[in-house]
């Protein structure tokens, strides 16, 4: 049985062509309340070195329920209206159990 409740996310974004930069502009200004929210261990953005229009959010959560919480904030919802016509598709998220950190 597992004992660590964390959970880890790794959020995927694909910006739509010419939308970088103000796509990464937004990006970066939900770092400070995203780690601000309860339950937040760790909230990294990263960019593709590749293909600059990817962007990766690294995250962990202390649990399933802190990060359910961090996605209902109004910070999180008004984030969402203003990345949607930036990027190329919705973002894939993907969820993970911590084996070792």
């Amino acid at each position: 049985m597992r004992m660590d409740n964390r959970i880890a996310v790794v959020a995927r974004i694909k910006a739509k062509e010419g939308m970088e930069a103000t796509l990464k502009e937004i990006l970066l200004s939900v770092i400070g309340p995203g780690r601000a929210d309860e339950g937040c261990i760790k909230y990294e953005l990263h960019q593709a070195i590749k293909d600059p229009s990817l962007f990766v959010f690294y995250e962990i959560w202390q649990s399933k329920e802190h990060l359910q919480k961090h996605g209902a904030t109004s910070h999180m919802q008004q984030f969402r209206d203003k990345v949607k016509d930036l990027v190329k598709e919705p973002p894939e998220l993907t969820l993970l159990t911590i084996l070792s950190s």
